[in-house]
């Protein structure tokens, strides 16, 4: 039995790293392939020893933000063909929720990020790495409009934050990282040439 393919995708938050996730699945859905699907988001630390207002000054968009250290267990896994409990995170209260769900592996598993490429310890694990490359402004926007309308947060919040953290926080760990890659995007999630020779390589692979 052949190894599952691990395909990381990364990029800057509102960069369209979850459309051209979904675009990809979609690909593969069509030729009967089972997908599985990771986002990185799921595995932000457990934070309910903390004090909601601790929680809220964090740094969100920095690689010590997320438990790396569980993702790497769960690929492991993965790639042997066994099955993980998936963390789920609510961004409401800043920390994970109780509940896991079971997830079975598959031939592809695809997982996206925005700090996939900056942590050495996972880049073994990655048969593909994809770097989604979109101007900062036009990220910016996307989050604003992401955050507002599904993470119940203001515009003042989002905004602060994004010149806080967010934009140190990408070209110090994110935008270095795309120099990793194997693929870099640009045109975001619907960039259909990408997309065709991403889908052409991973059926190679799989053969």
């Amino acid at each position: 039995m052949s190894t599952p393919l691990v395909i990381a995708i990364s990029g800057a938050s509102g960069s369209g790293k979850s459309l051209f996730t979904e675009n990809l699945l979609k690909e593969f859905s069509d030729d009967g392939k089972p997908v599985q699907i990771l986002r990185e988001d799921h595995y932000y630390r457990s934070q309910d020893h903390l004090p909601m207002s601790e929680r809220e000054k964090n740094n969100y968009d920095h690689p010590k933000a997320f438990e790396h250290e569980l993702l790497v267990e769960h690929l492991e896994a993965l790639k042997n063909w066994k099955a993980i409990e998936y963390p789920h995170y609510c961004y409401k209260t800043h920390t994970r929720l109780e509940q896991t769900e079971h997830l079975i592996s598959a031939p592809v598993i695809i997982i996206e990020g925005i700090m996939l490429l900056a942590n050495e310890a996972l880049q073994p694990l990655f048969d593909i790495k994809i770097f989604v490359d979109t101007p900062l402004d036009i990220c910016l926007l996307r989050r604003m409009k992401r955050d507002i309308a599904e993470r119940g947060r203001t515009l003042e919040s989002v905004a602060n934050q994004y010149e806080s953290t967010v934009k140190p926080m990408y070209h110090q760990f994110i935008s270095p990282s795309r120099f990793t890659a194997d693929v870099i995007v640009t045109q975001g999630g619907k960039n259909r040439i990408a997309l065709d020779v991403i889908k052409s390589h991973i059926q190679q692979s799989l053969l």
